[in-house]
């Protein structure tokens, strides 16, 4: 059995009858409207955010779930797909999981006015039940998630990121996201408890994980069998490299900002750099801190009695490390 058919296996329940309930939280009148919701909905990913719902509802509140629990998961599902939308407007992408995107087939002002949608529709299924306090997890998430892409840019022009400055980074862009749909699942069955702060963390932590995980495949990976280097085309700042140029003597760094900066593009220049980052423990030092969150992770959930609810967020920890892609 794949690992995540292997998490999803106690809650494939309330993931079928959450699939139900999703695609009627997107309903319009509007044909055009529908047509391309639907289109969305047919090509959703592995739906890690609503396993994390479930997963942790059931594990707070001893395999229970409540109304509340597949709403919220609607709302993150529904805001989420809003900012997906939208970022391939701005990435100016037409593939999303290798499907076309929403901006590819219908362009971009209509791909806008759909993120438009989603997101009113996200609020006022919140709003309409009086589910404020998941709300507003859910709008923090995205407030900081667009915090942390606008920090990336403005960073990346100096490339002067330090590693606290890319941990603030990849914690807004990445983890708060996960961190949402973790204390989400806990507020839903268990409000105002000490689990949702608990759950917070414990989904910051995965996020981080994740995202170092992600830095790690642009140096190319044992299935794959060749760098890929697009970070550095994109001059993102990744930690294998923050830490490569904090530890290099000063001809290197030079060298370094100067190939990134300027020689981007350059096939061979890039693969220079990701040799230099490898020999020079930029690779060891990114695994290190990447199953530091981990441990971090894993220990958070030994508070909890054990269940299958808890055996499976362990898996989910266990593979946002060992994925392949």
């Amino acid at each position: 059995m794949k690992v995540v058919e292997q998490i999803k296996e106690p809650i494939a329940y309330e993931m079928e009858l959450f699939e139900q309930k999703f695609q009627l939280s997107m309903s319009s009148k509007v044909a055009l409207l529908n047509r391309i919701t639907h289109y969305i909905v047919n090509r959703k990913g592995k739906q890690m955010r609503p396993m994390f719902v479930f997963l942790v509802a059931k594990m707070v509140a001893d395999g229970e779930v409540s109304e509340r629990t597949y709403r919220g998961a609607s709302v993150i599902e529904l805001i989420h797909t809003a900012t997906l939308v939208h970022d391939d407007v701005v990435d100016d992408s037409d593939r999303r999981r290798g499907f076309f995107s929403v901006n590819a087939l219908w362009k971009n002002k209509i791909a806008v006015l759909i993120g438009d949608y989603l997101l009113s529709k996200g609020l006022l299924l919140s709003i309409d039940n009086n589910d404020f306090d998941l709300l507003k997890i859910i709008s923090v998430a995205v407030r900081e998630m667009s915090e942390g892409e606008l920090l990336q840019i403005e960073k990346a022009r100096k490339l002067d990121i330090t590693e606290e400055v890319y941990y603030d980074i990849i914690r807004q862009k990445t983890a708060t996201l996960i961190a949402a749909c973790c204390s989400l699942g806990a507020a839903s069955v268990k409000p105002a408890s000490q689990h949702v702060d608990t759950m917070r963390k414990f989904g910051e932590l995965i996020g981080m994980a994740f995202q170092i995980k992600d830095d790690l495949f642009d140096y190319g990976d044992t299935q794959i069998g060749k760098p890929t280097g697009i970070d550095i085309k994109e001059q993102k700042m990744t930690l294998p490299l923050i830490y490569a140029l904090n530890n290099a003597n000063k001809k290197d760094k030079k060298w370094l900002i100067n190939s990134i900066k300027n020689h981007n593009k350059d096939k061979k220049r890039v693969k220079e750099v990701i040799a230099y980052v490898k020999s020079n423990g930029g690779l060891d030092y990114a695994i290190t801190k990447m199953k530091t969150f981990q441990e971090e992770a894993l220990n958070l959930l030994k508070d909890y009695p054990n269940s299958e609810y808890r055996t499976s967020l362990e898996l989910m920890v266990n593979y946002v490390i060992d994925r392949k892609k």
